[in-house]
Order: C-alpha cells, then structure tokens, then sequence
C-alpha cells in the first residue's frame, strides 16, 4: 500500500515528467468522453429516434451537467479519505457509466448514463488539481498545471478522430463509448500502480457539514478565488458552446461535415500551444500578467470574427483562422486562472477546488448550452457568445482584483 510521502512544498512524489503524465491522462478522460461523441451525434440520433439536430447536443449538455454537480462531492471526500481512494473509485465508476451508455436501449438511457459519466469523472478533475495543489502553489502550480493542460488541451485534438475511427470501421456508435471505458480503465490502472497518496493523515478534515459550510464559506469569501472562479465560468462557457455547435456549424453552415475532424483539431490544437508557450514564460512574467493579456487579445479576435460572421463573407477556413488563432490565448487564460483562483485555498485544496469546478463547469454548461442551443444556421451565435463571455470574464477578474489587471494587487 502507498503511503504518503514527506517532502517539501514544490516537489512531486514521482518523478515530474510521469506525474505531469498521469496528471494529464487523468483530466484528459473528461476531454475524450466529450468530444469523442462529435461525430457520432448524427448516427446517435438516427439510431435513438431523436430528429431535431439541437437536441442531440444534450448528448453533451448531460455529461456536462453530472460533471459540474458530483463536484461539490469528490472535493471533500478527497479532503476526509485521501485523493487515492476517492480517485479510484470514481475512475471504476466512470467505467461502468460508459457500459451502461453503450448498451443504452433509448435516449433519455443515454441521457442518464452520460449524466452519471460526468459525475464520475468530475472526480478525475477535482482530485487531479487537489493533488497538484499538494504539491505545488502560486507561480509553480499555474507552470506544472500549464504542463497538464499541453496534453489535456492535446485530447480534442485526437478525440473527434478517435470516434470517427470507430464509425469508419463500421462499427456502431456504441464502441465510442467502449473505446473511452477502455481509456479509463488504462488511465486507473496508471494511477493506482505509480501515484501515491499526496495528502498525508494528518493534513486529512473531518467529513462534517460544518467543517464544508466553512470551508465554503473561505473560499466564497476570497475575492480572488470566487472572481477567478466566475472569469473561469464564463470562458467555459465559450468554451462548451463550441463544443455543442461545431458538428452542426461544420456540416449545416458550411456544408463540409466529412472533414469535421480536420477543422476540430486545426481549431483545439492551438490550445494546446497556448499551454506549452504558458509552461514556458509563466515564471518570467506571472500568472495575472499573462492571463489579462490573453483574455484582451481573446476579446479582440473574437469581436473581428463576429464582424466577419455577420458581413455575410466567412468561409470555412476564415471561421478556422479566427477561432484557431482565439484557441491559444483561451488556453492562456484559462489555465492561469485555475491557479491563481487556487493560490491561498491550500488548506482546503480539495473543497475549494470542488467548489470552483462547480462554478466553473456549472456555469460553462449552462452557457455554453444557451450558446448551443442558440445556433440557426450561421456562426453568429458563437461569435457573439465568445465576446460576451470575454467582456463577463473580465469584469470577475476586476472584481477580484479591484479594479487592477496585470498584477497582484499589494
């Protein structure tokens, strides 16, 4: 059995490049179970009975929904027992959420086994991020979590490949749901052979209702870990959004859904790039610094592509440059913004970090639902969506920094 280590703050318990590893498979099984589903929406639909293309979306709105919620959960089941038990059980229970979902006889079964793979999987994110405010804070968790985000930012980039792979082999929609309980299982067996517990008994609280009514009460009274937390929630939003549309938006719009593929990793990819380019300046220049400026320029490229979108003159591949070269500076964002909403919740890193997640998946979910939901025909909706996420996400961030930006307020 694994016992925790003793070390000093700013080290791994295993060598860094396997606890970046493990870190990012962890939180990519969330990306995988998302995006893998892109293109199997159409076939879903037939195969279920479910006509209208915006209702397909739920496929996604579901799993979303169960992520956001079981999160105010995990976190402070991590904080009582340790993030290896909690860790492992919901990876065993993702496995089984993605079984029920493969074998699913109707839609609202479908419905309510993604509901149930989101709650699982939450708990993959909340511990994931608890374990690496173990063992790191400030400038080094936004480095290290910048590291994760390269290969958790990488997965949609695969992902949509993943599940039309399946489909190309004339397989059903439901091996796409095999395929990622697989992933799962691989990704738990990882973990509970190489990761010890990062949380010693001593460091461990009582799993009471007052002990979390106060650890909530902490982190909503912080101003900077409840900003950042709303900023957060509003880019999510954009984020699922374009989740949501993109099957509809490449096949309706643009007529062109045979490359969905293509024009998804074009687009995700550059996430990733943001990712790496943070791990690689965020100790020279600080995680507030680089995170205003990404938004500003996120702003400003989303408000060009809404000008374009609604000039009537967008083709594909503008669409694809602008929301491409909008990726990397979300990626800055956002991956420093989970850091900093982080920086004094090291007592309670796993409540904070379940509270936060629920602010910021709850929130992206239900934005990002509106935006889905919203789409007609063209990439106005999107567009826009982004914008305004933007201009939401900037007034958080002056909140919690009153009224600053570019740097920690004295």
């Amino acid at each position: 059995m694994h016992q925790p280590l003793a070390r000093p703050q700013g080290q791994a318990p295993i060598p860094l490049p396997e606890f970046i590893g493990i870190a990012a498979s962890l939180m990519a099984l969330t990306a995988l179970g998302i995006d893998s589903m892109l293109p199997a929406l159409p076939a879903i639909g037939e195969s279920l009975g479910v006509a209208a293309p915006n209702d397909r979306q739920f496929v996604i709105t579901s799993f979303l929904v169960g992520f956001a919620i079981t999160q105010l959960l995990h976190g402070p089941l991590s904080d009582r027992f340790g993030r290896r038990t909690v860790m492992i059980g919901a990876l065993i229970a993702y496995v089984f959420a993605n079984i029920a979902a493969a074998v699913s006889g109707s839609f609202a079964m479908l419905l309510a086994a993604r509901f149930a793979g989101g709650a699982a999987v939450a708990g993959a994110r909340v511990v994931t991020i608890a374990m690496v405010r173990d063992c790191y804070s400030g400038d080094a968790m936004a480095r290290v979590m910048s590291l994760v985000f390269i290969f958790f930012m990488a997965a949609p980039v695969f992902a949509p490949s993943f599940g039309a792979a399946i489909l190309a082999m004339g397989l059903s929609w439901r091996w796409v749901f095999g395929g990622v309980g697989v992933a799962a299982c691989l990704s738990l067996l990882w973990f509970a052979a190489r990761m010890p517990e990062t949380l010693p008994p001593e460091a461990r609280l009582p799993l009471r209702m007052r002990r979390l009514i106060e650890g909530y009460r902490i982190m909503l009274s912080d101003r900077t870990a409840l900003g950042y937390a709303f900023a957060a929630a509003f880019l999510m939003g954009g984020l699922f959004g374009f989740i949501s549309s993109i099957q509809q938006i490449v096949a309706t719009t643009f007529g062109r859904g045979e490359i969905l593929n293509i024009v998804f990793a074009c687009i995700a990819g550059t996430m990733a790039v943001g990712s790496f380019l943070n791990s690689r300046i965020v100790m020279r220049f600080g995680a507030r610094r680089i995170s205003h400026t990404a938004l500003l320029a996120m702003m400003a490229i989303a408000a060009m592509h809404l000008a374009v979108s609604l000039s009537g003159n967008e083709s594909l591949w503008v669409f694809v440059g602008l929301q491409a070269a909008m990726m990397p500076c979300f990626g800055l964002a956002l991956s420093n913004m989970s850091s900093i909403a982080m920086e004094d919740m090291g007592e309670i890193a796993g409540t904070a970090s379940s509270l936060q997640g629920f602010i910021s998946t709850f929130g992206g979910a239900v934005i990002g639902g509106v935006i889905g939901q919203s789409f007609t025909g063209t990439t106005v909706p999107l567009d826009l969506g982004f914008l305004l996420a933007g201009f939401a996400a900037l007034g958080a961030i002056l909140f919690a920094e009153r009224g600053r930006l570019f740097g920690a307020i004295a």
